[in-house]
């Protein structure tokens, strides 16, 4: 047998002393099935071997936490009344950048399948996508299949999409960013674990055929996308929704029957990960046969077959003496249940095909926290971010009050700003769930939970996704405390209390001093805004190599990375549906107030980096201690019914809120300016920390009473009424005018 080189290593992406470790490991030097499960489970994409000490340091505990972060599939939180959720967010970037339709539907298949493994019953989803410029066809070619993708999976599997985001910019190009968010429900008592343990137990592979797509899937996401990635288009997976609609039901009904030890969705490098995570979390091993892995190809090798990705899969680990009840109930459901092996003592994964061994691996050696590698890279502050300080807001143009109008239209037609119908109406938002979100816009997702003894729903969950990528690459830890915030803030104005975070890092190549300091700084933000609001981390995904290489003018190759784009899933609690809030005003007269200070900030707005065109400034201003003063009286705001809207101010600042909160029932308004600001800093500047509120007039005295009470900043604006969008005595826009430009903006940009 001609044993691999140390060229073929490099070549499956494992470096000269990861090959030299896996020949100290195995005692003798790994055949080539045994030296691609070690590429495949090292790989950046299934070990974080460049992101975990940084990732041991976040915030992972609280009252509430069930599983620390790693600990499962997916995070899981103590809800009250018996019952959990788990809910977790993962990338499928580099796969949507190649097939857009099937990259984006695998990455929803793939984050709900985590989520029923748990044994909890998806009950919402949610998505944050970035694409670049957005006048390029290649872009909306993209967008396209990501949204349809998305759409048609979600829809087909019976999960409503009721958030997300999108956002443009040109370092988008040719790597988009297509994050998938799911969260379910399940009874504490009834938990399921990716776990394998009790030798003799059967082990069982369940839910579809194998096949050749998405083989070396773990490794094509760990490197950058250049000109050739076309040749990876194999490790880009197909999903079947329908399909993965009966594996949720088996699954969940096979985990309710108790007749399972363990289970673990077959997700990235497929058994390898699946067989050596759930022997190394339970300390035993497995004895495999893959002559009985159903195939759907034929003459498959014994790696092609371990590190597949084809979907809709599951390892299951049963009680020995109930395989004929384990293969009932997915027989009923009319998916494969095949034993494919059986649990042994000793640790060690034994891999069999044709009568003969064709590998022999300890499975701790495979896996995150056991052998797998962890390095420590070095990282230094770009040039750049000196450069983006210097920011003089006295160098950029005052407007005249003839160019606030025009400013005006422009924020509300932007990509980033503009309403996102073109894509929401592609999802069904209702579908299988008592949904009180479509009917009441709100900064934040509201899911009404079913109680699992029957009866009208009193409690909801509060999610939302947020990261203004562009505040991150300008300051990474800044922009990232901002990112927790403005998700804990939205959650906050729907009427939750945040409880929890997921995140997906996404980030360039980790092996660049520069991108992974904005790692570093990350995760450094993270940790301070997680302790100061009490959300604790439960989990996520890493996701480096997000930048093109093409070839310079020298010859050279020069990467380009996207912004760093550290996603925050947030989750939140609705004890009492009279706390829920929308974020749009309700009748005339009612009075209109800014929560939070005005300054002369325009820094990383959307104003002076679009219409402007300044493309270097910090993050707007932002306090963490003031932000979670903010949140705090939020809350009192809502419980004592003293609101009768909350809308945070985000990209477009206060015109933006105003706009959005005026145009769901059409009602105007008339404001004017209290503090003698710049008009383009008071009207489109981003600083955080505030928000937008309405307040009947009876309410007024004791709005007011309370904010003096909490000494927090706020100040009247104007009312509400008629039709016209009134700023300092001049009319803007109409609400018909305003609705239309805003409303049909992102369908004109798709029709090119």
């Amino acid at each position: 047998m001609n044993l691999p080189s140390l060229e073929t290593a490099q070549k499956l992406g494992l470096l000269p002393e990861e090959f030299a470790y896996i020949q100290e490991i195995l005692g003798r030097q790994p055949n080539f099935t045994e030296l691609s499960a070690y590429a495949a489970m090292w790989s950046e994409h299934c070990s974080y071997k460049n992101s975990i000490l940084w990732l041991k340091k976040l915030p992972k505990s609280s009252p509430r936490m069930l599983a620390e972060a790693g600990q499962e599939n997916a995070g899981l939180v103590d809800i009250g009344g018996g019952l959990a959720c788990a809910f977790k967010i993962e990338s499928h970037n580099h796969p949507s950048a190649l097939e857009p339709y099937q990259g984006a539907a695998t990455g929803v298949g793939g984050i709900n399948r985590d989520i029923f493994t748990m044994g909890a019953r998806p009950i919402a989803q949610m998505n944050t996508l970035r694409f670049g410029d957005l006048s390029l066809a290649r872009t909306r070619y993209l967008l396209r299949g990501v949204v349809k993708g998305i759409g048609d999976y979600g829809n087909a599997f019976g999960v409503p999409t009721v958030a997300g985001e999108l956002f443009f910019d040109e370092c988008y190009n040719t790597n988009p960013l297509v994050n998938a968010f799911s969260a379910g429900i399940v009874e504490t008592g009834k938990i399921a674990s990716a776990i394998a343990y009790g030798a003799g137990n059967p082990v069982f592979i369940v839910g579809s055929a194998t096949g050749k797509d998405g083989i070396h899937g773990a490794a094509f996401a760990s490197k950058d996308l250049t000109e050739s990635s076309i040749d990876d288009l194999p490790a880009v997976q197909v999903g079947d929704p329908f399909q993965e609609k009966l594996l949720l039901e088996a699954s969940l009904e096979v985990i309710a029957s108790g007749a399972v030890v363990g289970i673990q969705d077959m997700g990235a490098a497929g058994i390898i990960c699946s067989t050596s995570e759930m022997s190394a979390k339970g300390q035993h091993g497995m004895r495999i046969n893959l002559d009985k892995v159903p195939l759907r190809q034929a003459n498959m090798q014994a790696w092609e077959i371990l590190l597949s990705e084809s979907q809709e899969r599951m390892l299951v680990v049963g009680q020995k003496g109930r395989e004929a009840e384990i293969e009932a109930i997915f027989e009923k459901w009319d998916l494969h249940a095949v034993q494919i092996g059986e649990v042994i003592e000793g640790g060690r994964l034994e891999f069999f095909q044709n009568g003969e061994q064709v590998a022999d691996l300890p499975a701790e050696s495979l896996v995150l926290g056991g052998g797998a590698p962890v390095y420590t890279r070095e990282y230094q502050e770009p040039a750049y971010y000196q450069t983006f300080k210097k920011f003089n807001i006295e160098e950029v143009p005052q407007p005249g009050p003839e160019e606030l109008p025009q400013i005006a239209r422009f924020l509300l037609a932007h990509p980033n700003i503009c309403s996102r119908r073109w894509v929401y109406e592609q999802y069904d938002s209702m579908v299988g769930t008592v949904n009180a979100n479509t009917n009441a816009p709100a900064d934040a997702a509201v899911v009404w939970i079913k109680p699992p003894q029957g009866g009208l729903a009193t409690k909801a969950l509060v999610m939302s996704v947020d990261c203004n990528g562009r505040h991150v690459h300008a300051d990474p830890e800044i922009g990232t405390m901002m990112a927790v915030c403005e998700s804990a803030r939205n959650v906050v104005c729907a009427g939750g209390e945040p409880v929890a975070i997921t995140n997906n890092l996404n980030f360039g190549n980790p092996y660049n001093p520069e991108v992974y300091w904005q790692f570093v700084g990350a995760i450094q933000g993270m940790i301070k805004a997680c302790e100061k609001l009490g959300t604790p981390v439960t989990g996520g995904n890493v996701s480096f190599y997000n930048q093109s290489s093409t070839v310079g003018k020298d010859g050279g190759n020069v990467s380009n990375a996207v912004f760093p784009t550290p996603t925050i899933g947030m989750l939140g609690l609705l004890d009492d549906p009279a706390h829920r809030m929308s974020l749009h005003f309700k009748a005339e007269d009612d009075f209109i107030y800014l929560i939070g200070e005005a300054l002369n900030d325009l820094a990383g707005s959307e104003y002076l980096y679009s219409y402007r065109q300044i493309k270097a400034s910090p993050p707007p201003a932002f306090d963490l201690d003031t932000e979670y003063r903010l949140q705090e009286v939020l809350k009192i705001l809502i419980r004592n019914g003293l609101l009768q809207s909350a809308h945070d101010l985000s990209e477009g600042g206060l015109w933006v809120a105003l706009a959005e909160s005026a145009m769901p029932l059409s009602l105007g308004f008339q404001v004017k300016s209290f503090l003698k600001l710049r008009p383009d800093a008071f009207w489109f500047g981003e600083n955080a920390s505030r928000v937008l509120v309405s307040v009947h007039p009876h309410q007024k005295e004791a709005f007011e009473d309370t904010m003096e009470k909490a000494d927090f900043a706020y100040a009247l604006l104007g009312r509400v009424g008629g039709a016209a969008m009134g700023v300092d005595g001049q009319t803007w826009l109409t609400i018909a005018e305003a609705q239309d430009l805003y409303n049909q903006a992102l369908g004109q940009w798709m029709e090119g």
